[in-house]
């Protein structure tokens, strides 16, 4: 049987990582592997989809690019009976995707959001609050809005921080609060240093003491705007990241990026491959959340799971100890 693998891009080595995992453990147990990468290209997708359907593809996992732009291929999928795995981006408005499986997105965020109030020194290592009563000049960014990760991201964080925000703790330079001013379409590192820039040029000699950054990438860009902009290594605020990517811990082992949020995506390959090998055996797959994940035309059955803060403290223990990462690949 071949499983067709369609990812978002190779520009992100999260991806990358994504589909080797997958590709992997899925020819471990047997099938063949058509992988496929669209560099963010909504049409190429696409047609990478209709291109394993029409070459025989047994089941499809879709990371999609774009949750929204997939219904008519995904129904010529249904229509052949070829079972579809969401792979944790949620795929939207069509009642032809079968399961879902991701990290808790919600929980992500208020990781972040928790991350950069420990940054802060506003919560203690505990999760307490010190009683520093700031204010703390802080900046919002949000992810891709065509990616349905993205708003979880959001409201996970802004949950976390708006009580905060609410008693002046934190403030906001920019006054930019709402999701559709915060996000970044297609979670690219340019149009983040670029809005980086702009929000440096509106909040004048304002020091920033944090940066709320949903994806490494991001923080990349935002990190160099900073240092465009005057800030030096010692000064920088505390930025946020997801992903885990080596340029970031790297960063944040600099003293640059103060933390990431750690997705172990050989979690997410191996459930994502157990979901197809149950259907192609007839059987249905594990699943441990039911009711989030709303696609607009179905609650899509999911398996969620957990995600991990990551900083200077802890990098050796979760990722070099679990063997996601060699220690040389950090230095």
């Amino acid at each position: 049987m071949t499983i067709g693998v369609a990812m978002p891009t190779q520009q992100s080595e999260r991806w990358i990582a994504d589909g080797d995992n997958v590709k992997a453990t899925l020819e471990e147990m047997g099938y063949q592997v058509d992988l496929q990468y669209a560099n963010d290209d909504i049409p190429t997708q696409v047609s990478q989809i209709e291109n394993m359907i029409s070459s025989g593809a047994n089941a499809l996992i879709v990371a999609s690019i774009d949750g929204t732009t997939l219904t008519d291929v995904l129904q010529t999928a249904a229509d052949q009976d070829i079972p579809v795995i969401a792979y944790d981006r949620l795929i939207n408005g069509t009642e032809n995707v079968d399961y879902y499986t991701t990290f808790d997105n919600y929980q992500v965020g208020v990781q972040q959001a928790t991350s950069l109030l420990t940054g802060l020194g506003v919560l203690d290592e505990n999760g307490d609050e010190t009683g520093e009563k700031g204010p703390y000049n802080v900046e919002l960014f949000a992810g891709s809005p065509d990616d349905n990760n993205a708003t979880f991201f959001w409201e996970g964080a802004m949950d976390t921080l708006k009580p905060f925000m609410d008693s002046g703790v934190l403030e906001v330079p920019s006054g930019q609060t709402d999701f559709d001013q915060a996000a970044i379409l297609r979670w690219l590192p340019e149009t983040a240093q670029e809005r980086m820039e702009n929000i440096l040029t509106i909040i004048g000699d304002t020091k920033l003491d944090g940066v709320l950054s949903p994806y490494d990438g991001l923080s990349i860009g935002i990190i160099s705007a900073l240092t465009s902009g005057g800030y030096s290594a010692d000064d920088l605020p505390v930025v946020t990241g997801q992903d885990a990517e080596v340029g970031s811990v790297k960063s944040i082992l600099a003293g640059e990026q103060y933390s990431t949020i750690f997705k172990d995506t050989r979690l997410l390959g191996e459930t994502a491959a157990d979901m197809v090998d149950a259907l192609m055996h007839g059987d249905e797959p594990e699943v441990n959340d039911t009711e989030t994940y709303d696609n607009g035309e179905k609650v899509v059955p999911s398996y969620l799971h957990e995600s991990t803060i990551v900083t200077a403290d802890n990098y050796e223990e979760v990722l070099v100890d679990s063997g996601y990462y060699e220690a040389d690949e950090l230095k």
